[in-house]
């Protein structure tokens, strides 16, 4: 397919993140651009101020003429779209150029040097912390983020032509799409075990991403994942790129870095957490190994002010903090846990936690217990379906009963606001992949009138 013929593009799911993304990318370069989502969202808002056409019902009527011409009109869709949906059928019966959302990630990306981050955990922080330390060198990149990154306001960051920064997505194996110059693999846990089955099917997904990169100097692997032979990273560990002597300074974790032999100090973040300082070990080592000097690369990571829903502080009051993360595996809440309780070593804390997908929580409910017993007091709140159905005996429930927390209350979600104010914790926690995430500027309000 060649993009230069095409003149129309119609999103079927466009305010998913990475869809959001790709959206903004062909508005950027001039194209006309249309689209569909189930619900309108702080992210679908932010579209349509950019002059992006909206709709929120599946109605044929809602396709305009721009958008019904074959020649010209590419359609770009979700694979968490149901198949019955009447306007993605319409353009797939009506000899439309009809693509998921990888293949055109893939085609975008293909003429261009492109550096790809792949892992079922990290994976949007890493490329986000990758993408403003080439473009606060000047780099000539555009990056593709699953996140909106703070100080930016976008999940399209950059302009440049030469180079691409991809959040590697291993969803439907969406990553096998796309065609790296340089990859890291952070993590390949159990997850999507609705699209794969079983985890060494995940595993061997990751492992045929892996192998698309041919200099395994050019693939940097968190030290741990087997069956990937690539460049080493970890922290406190023996790999070939290995970060030591963490510490605090002045607010920020400070870390050190071995990289082969040479010694890099004094290596400055804003982001808490062990995780992180993987996460930006990887970002380095793929930012060097792009061209990038050692300064350039320490800079763009001291001034790296993180992600929106990745432990964003809403409120940070000696009284109150409240954060904001997008932790919806048992890993990441784990992760999350860890920083938390490695800021605020005295205080009690609370997270609300809304699980996301049933087939998720059935298949890590002792990990969801586990993770979440690590908080002093937990609010948890229904499963968000997005696109399954209920599975028979899975549900909030059962997932409660086996938290181990002081403190547990199951929820409905429209008493959560009311509950917080009436119940204020010294460190709040909203986690989750859900529609949770559009409660917190709401919860915000109603806390900072009361404190």
């Amino acid at each position: 397919m060649n993009l230069k013929d095409i003149h129309n593009v119609f999103f079927i799911g466009i305010g998913g993140i990475g869809m959001s993304a790709i959206a903004r990318y062909f508005k950027r370069i001039g194209k006309n651009v249309a689209g569909y989502d189930k619900t309108p969202t702080q992210l679908t808002h932010e579209l349509e101020a950019e002059g992006i056409a909206i709709h929120y019902t599946d109605d044929l009527e809602n396709i305009t003429a721009d958008y019904q011409n074959t020649e010209d009109t590419l359609v770009v869709y979700t694979p968490a779209v149901p198949k019955h949906h009447a306007e993605l059928n319409y353009f797939q019966n009506n000899g439309f150029a009809v693509k998921k959302r990888a293949e055109v990630l893939g085609i975008i990306t293909q003429n261009s040097f492109s550096l790809a981050v792949a892992g079922t955990h990290g994976k949007t922080t890493t490329s986000s912390m990758l993408a403003h330390i080439l473009v606060s060198a000047n780099a000539p990149v555009t990056a593709f983020l699953g996140g909106v990154v703070e100080g930016y306001d976008t999940n399209l960051i950059g302009n440049g032509t030469d180079a691409t920064v991809v959040e590697a997505d291993e969803f439907d194996r969406s990553f096998l799409h796309l065609h790296p110059n340089i990859a890291c693999v952070i993590s390949d846990d159990a997850d999507h075990l609705d699209i794969y089955g079983t985890n060494d099917a995940i595993k061997s997904s990751f492992a045929e991403f892996a192998s698309k990169i041919s200099d395994k100097d050019k693939l940097f692997i968190a030290q741990g994942i087997e069956n990937i032979n690539g460049t080493e990273v970890s922290v406190n560990g023996t790999a070939v790129i290995n970060a030591y002597n963490l510490r605090f300074e002045n607010g920020k974790r400070v870390f050190d870095l071995d990289f082969k032999g040479e010694k890099i100090t004094d290596i400055k973040l804003l982001m808490p957490g062990e995780h992180n300082v993987l996460n930006a070990s990887l970002a380095f080592a793929m930012a060097k190994t792009y061209g990038l000097n050692n300064e350039e690369i320490k800079s763009g990571l001291d001034s790296f002010k993180g992600i929106r829903r990745r432990f964003s502080f809403k409120i940070n009051t000696e009284k109150l903090v409240m954060i904001d993360d997008y932790a919806h595996h048992p890993t990441e809440i784990k992760a999350v846990s860890q920083a938390v309780h490695e800021m605020y070593p005295n205080k009690k804390i609370t997270a609300v936690f809304q699980p996301h997908l049933f087939s998720r929580t059935r298949d890590f409910m002792d990990g969801f217990a586990e993770s979440l017993s690590t908080f002093n007091n937990v609010v948890l709140l229904e499963i968000y379906p997005a696109r399954e159905l209920p599975i028979e005996n899975i549900n909030s429930t059962v997932l409660i009963n086996k938290i181990k927390s002081p403190f547990k209350i199951l929820l409905p979600k429209e008493e959560l606001v009311s509950f917080l104010t009436k119940n204020t914790p010294e460190v709040l926690l909203i986690i989750g992949a859900g529609d949770v995430g559009e409660m917190v500027d709401e919860i915000k309000t109603e806390l900072e009138k009361n404190n």
